[in-house]
């Protein structure tokens, strides 16, 4: 993890990202800043450079930089059915049910978010082919995959995949759904048409919608928690009421429980929540307007529905057609009122006739279009707990000064009042110890309430910083992952080369052997290369006691000293030189042999030393 950046270094960053934002439309601001960091400075050390100012400067020079660190910014790790009890659960479970609840010609619609090279896409694929049938497949289904790496989606376009990439798929399904090409594997042709790739930035381009089930795994953590908070909205905007969403092992949802709630938390499946607040759909509403003006809404929004929740009299509000469309906290506790009631005709619940006849209220403040208060209503409570007593005021709501939309109804728990009226009838004695226990359990209970709360805070604290920390681990998971595939590419390149250069030496071994004439190859130096068997067997020097010596210092029966010369004029550009020397052999024979020098050329043309051929001279010797 990169060290924490001083303010200059912080600003130059930001100004990094707006960069790269004018100049080639990728939007990072909402990214993480310590992962961006970690991996600008990854490309930033392939070129040597140590500031953000000075990668700044670099990017504006050379343009074809951008491709790079894009690639290095935007980690495509995936592979076909990756984690997969995960993938099992999906198929077996989820799937089935959503197929289910559609009619048998209803489309189904999909959407893999960051597909990178599209292997979660055919994956999801080979399993709606598997569950409907490939002729349903091709006539109901529709996966949209997507990413903002045009590199990556140009091969999950393509579809081909090694058969390294492939040993994650059992061999039934890799033999049914993909055809072997000559260097690897593509996908079925017929069932690839249903697979629609294209770009799509999660933070800026509208939702698909109308989905049945959307993958964005392993994505989100990728962003800071407001930018995820705006892509979960659109993800829920996006879903049918039935839909699911898949997500990546280190994202839970745990504080977008009013947008998600799980199938199975433990291979990251939630299903959408149908009923969720007027702020949730404002979130997502804003997004495609003037950004400006949607934060303001959506604060509005969030401090009205705090303030209607914080109060302390419970209250409702009836639309002018009779349906049920808010209620507060309060006022869900105290009458059984559940956040799926919402928007439901008031006559259908308890509420319109318990504790008493709202309906002919209703429609009294609609005829007199004045107040109403109703007081000492009393309700029963259930299981014999007494009864509670409220004043009930009805108020009606307007729109523009006079157009009736509906009614405020407030039910003010007086039943404390009563209690009170009762122990002042007994003595007032009783009534000031009344009112001192009465001051003293607020008291306490405001601060039970208030220790609660920060107790509540921090263990909401505490679980944002475990989230973090659990996605920050899955993204350098992910990087060394990469880095390790990386690292396997050179390792196999390394070992290619190894086996070439083998192959090259013993090919040289093979030829210096068949020659019936002694070598020896000298460097620059006059030091001894090589030195083969026919030398040996000509001088009594084995390859292993001269290699790496100098050839003047040799005390053999060939007079070296007499070579001197026409090595130099064959290192200085003579391409063969001839002598005939006197020389003995190891067995004390004396012999006249035919020394020939030739340059031993190296890559670039230039003579690294000469090749000696030594042999007898037929003529002299004869």
């Amino acid at each position: 993890m990169p060290a924490q950046l001083s303010p200059d270094e912080d600003q130059i960053f930001e100004a990094l990202l707006d960069f790269l934002r004018q100049t080639r439309g990728f939007d990072f601001t909402g990214y993480k800043r310590s992962t961006l960091q970690r991996r600008v400075t990854k490309q930033m050390h392939t070129h040597t450079i140590d500031t953000f100012s000075d990668y700044l400067d670099y990017l504006e020079v050379h343009p074809e930089e951008f491709t790079a660190l894009f690639n290095t910014i935007l980690i495509n790790v995936t592979s076909f059915f990756r984690d997969q009890p995960a993938w099992d659960y999906l198929w077996h479970d989820v799937l089935p049910g959503i197929l289910r609840a559609k009619a048998p010609d209803d489309p189904i619609r999909l959407w893999s978010a960051g597909c990178a090279s599209g292997e979660e896409a055919y994956t999801l694929a080979m399993i709606l082919a598997e569950l409907l049938g490939p002729v349903q497949f091709r006539q109901r289904v529709k996966i949209y995959a997507t990413d903002v790496d045009e590199e990556a989606l140009t091969e999950a376009r393509h579809a081909n995949y090694t058969s390294q990439d492939l040993e994650t798929i059992s061999k039934p399904l890799r033999d049914k759904y993909f055809e072997p090409l000559a260097e690897g594997y593509v996908f079925r042709t017929d069932l690839r048409r249903s697979v629609i790739f294209g770009r799509h930035d999660l933070m800026q381009d509208a939702p698909i919608s109308r989905l049945d089930l959307l993958l964005c795994r392993n994505t989100l953590m990728y962003f800071n928690s407001e930018t995820q908070g705006r892509i979960l909205a659109r993800f829920h905007f996006a879903l049918n009421p039935t839909g699911a969403i898949f997500l990546g092992k280190a994202e839970m949802l745990l504080t977008h429980a009013s947008l998600f709630t799980p199938i199975n938390l433990q291979h990251r499946i939630f299903s959408k929540v149908s009923s969720v607040t007027m702020r949730d759909r404002l979130l997502v509403l804003a997004q495609g307007g003037d950004q400006e003006a949607g934060s303001r809404l959506a604060v509005q929004v969030r401090l009205r529905d705090a303030a209607f929740n914080a109060s302390t009299i419970a209250q409702i509000v009836v639309d002018f057609n009779g349906h049920l469309m808010m209620a507060n906290h309060l006022a869900r506790s105290t009458f059984n009122i559940r956040l799926k009631d919402l928007g439901r005709p008031l006559q259908d619940l308890e509420i319109s006739y318990r504790p008493l006849e709202l309906r002919s209220l209703i429609e009294q403040v609609y005829h007199e279009q004045q107040p109403s208060l109703l007081k000492d209503v009393p309700r029963s409570l259930p299981d014999g707990g007494g009864t509670q007593f409220f004043d009930v005021q009805l108020m009606p709501l307007r729109e523009n000064g006079s157009d009736l939309i509906g009614v405020s109804i407030s039910f003010t728990d007086v039943t404390r009042y009563h209690e009170l009226q009762t122990e002042v009838q007994r003595s007032n004695q009783d009534l000031e110890t009344a009112n001192e226990e009465l001051q003293s359990s607020n008291e306490e209970l405001e601060t039970t309430n208030e220790e609660l709360q920060s107790t509540n805070e921090e263990l909401e604290t505490t679980n944002e910083e475990l989230q973090s920390t659990n996605e920050e681990l899955e993204t350098m998971n992910e990087e060394l992952q990469s880095t390790n595939e990386e690292l396997q590419t050179i390792n196999d390149e390394l070992r290619l080369r190894t086996n070439e250069a083998n192959q090259a030496n013993a090919y040289l071994n093979s030829i210096l052997t068949s020659i019936r004439a002694g070598v020896a190859v000298l460097d620059r130096q006059f030091n001894i290369l090589t030195w083969n068997h026919e030398t040996e067997d000509f001088w009594g020097l084995r390859s292993e006691e001269v290699e790496g010596q100098s050839f003047w210092n040799l005390d053999i029966g060939l007079p070296v000293d007499q070579l001197r010369e026409a090595i130099r004029t064959c290192l200085n550009g003579e391409n063969r030189v001839e002598v005939v020397l006197d020389t003995i052999n190891r067995r004390g024979q004396a012999f006249s042999c035919r020394v020939t020098c030739t340059p031993l050329i190296g890559i670039d043309n230039e003579r690294q030393g000469v090749i000696l051929l030594m042999e007898a001279d037929q003529s002299n010797n004869s």
